[in-house]
């Protein structure tokens, strides 16, 4: 009988899944090669040109670099807040801003940098007053180094959630044995707790890349559309700013499934590299 309903349920997700993933992918994919005269690769092939490789650089550069930003800092901040002597009320604190946080994006959060380090912010006026003036220095919010630090305000909290999970699964006996066998803090966590943690890293930095990269209000409500990134060109396109070419977001759209699969791809050759380090109950 559980059988059954088992089944039930995995024929529902596949369902699901067969609508509103697979489906529109397929879409997609037929609308970008399919013109007013019939079959094309016209719209594929604009894909090479400078404008689209650009956005594609702009938002590849902005998701590596926000999603490294978030790992590793997200990493720390949870092993901060767990390992032993640290205190009791500091996870619900920490654990309480980040799921607001992780959430917190968009239009309200390009306002909120834009009011806090903005040309006229109030953080950019205070440290004026002291002497010291960001965008004279080089910094601009309005870049993609300032939409790095935009990024890296939700991309961190959401690491710290994925990650307590892996942390909370290590064993205070592997600490205790190697330290019995002579291993220094640093060995340990080079040669047992890294490893260890490695996939559940690896699958916390797929994840925030993917939400880097497919971000789209946070980035064009702080830019206005001024950087390029594949988000705002299919924005573009299908709004008619520059041209009303559907086809051609189709193409930057497929071009992003792509990459993302590709991504994917490569993070589970490096998942299997790593699993041998994975305890087994």
């Amino acid at each position: 009988m559980k059988a059954p309903i088992a089944w039930l349920f995995i024929g529902a997700f596949l369902l699901v899944s067969a609508i509103f993933l697979v489906a529109p992918t397929a879409m997609l994919a037929v609308q970008a090669v399919i013109g007013d005269d019939g079959l094309t690769l016209e719209y594929v092939q604009t894909l090479g040109s400078y404008r689209y490789v650009k956005a594609f650089e702009h938002s590849l550069y902005l998701s590596v670099l926000s999603a490294t930003v978030g790992v590793i800092a997200g990493a720390l901040i949870a092993f901060a807040m767990l390992k032993p002597g640290a205190p009791r009320w500091l996870r619900s604190v920490v654990t309480s801003f980040a799921a607001v946080a992780a959430n917190f994006a968009g239009v309200p959060l390009a306002f909120a940098f834009i009011s806090t380090v903005g040309t006229l912010g109030l953080l950019t006026s205070m440290l004026k007053h002291i002497g010291v003036d960001l965008y004279a220095m080089g910094f601009s919010l309005f870049s993609i180094p300032g939409l790095t630090l935009v990024y890296s305000y939700f991309q961190i909290p959401l690491m710290v959630i994925i990650i307590i999970p892996a942390f909370e699964a290590m064993q205070p006996a592997w600490r205790e044995a190697a330290e019995n066998l002579g291993a220094t803090g640093g060995q340990y966590w080079r040669m047992v707790g890294l490893p260890v943690l490695a996939p559940s890293l690896l699958s916390g930095w797929i994840l925030l890349f993917g939400s880097a990269f497919s971000a789209y209000a946070t980035a064009y409500a702080l830019t206005s559309g001024n950087i390029s990134l594949v988000t705002t060109e299919i924005s573009a396109v299908l709004s008619g700013n520059v041209s009303s070419e559907p086809q051609v977001g189709a193409a930057l759209s497929v071009g992003m499934i792509v990459v993302m699969v590709l991504v994917l791809a490569a993070s589970q050759m490096l998942a299997r590299r790593a699993s041998r380090w994975t305890v087994k109950q």
